[in-house]
């Protein structure tokens, strides 16, 4: 199947995306997000406030190793995650239903720029200051009873999206 070794991933060409993760507490929707940040090779994810850090079982449960291979840092905050980024040049969007948010079937990343996502808690989402100091929100359409999904298939979507645009 042609599967890169680890040091062939860190060595390989990324997509230009950050995954900021903003007091996510399940440490299986960690690992869930290490391991399609692997799939579609993510620049980095950001690990942010009460967001637990490799190496821990749990995370390694749903990573299965890639926790090895993604690079990740640890930000007391995702604010200053964010403001960070965006000094490095970073558009940075949160996936958050807001008022004015972009849905995500009418969004296109262009290739040339750096993008990074920030996704949010189980019950509470994004911290406000953060979607507030965001470039802009993007929302995923759902069409059923509810309105809201789990973070790792969120990200997985968004993920997605952006590699298609990027690196497909």
């Amino acid at each position: 199947m042609q599967r890169l070794s680890v040091e062939e991933f860190r060595e390989s060409e990324k997509m230009p995306l950050v995954v900021v993760l903003d007091d996510v507490r399940s440490m299986y929707n960690v690992g869930s997000v290490f391991r399609t940040s692997d799939a579609f090779r993510v620049e980095k994810i950001c690990l942010c406030g009460i967001t637990s850090t490799p190496p821990h079982p749990e995370i390694h449960k749903t990573a299965l190793g890639a926790e090895d291979s993604v690079s990740w840092e640890y930000c007391a905050t995702a604010l200053s995650a964010v403001e960070e980024l965006q000094k490095q040049g970073y558009t940075v969007f949160s996936v958050e239903q807001a008022i004015g948010s972009t849905l995500l079937p009418s969004f296109a990343a262009e290739r040339g720029r750096k993008y990074a996502v920030v996704l949010g808690n189980e019950v509470k989402g994004v911290h406000q200051e953060v979607v507030d100091a965001s470039d802009g929100c993007l929302e995923i359409p759902q069409l059923g009873t509810k309105h809201s999904m789990n973070v790792s298939v969120t990200a997985g979507i968004i993920i997605y999206e952006f590699a298609k645009a990027l690196m497909l």
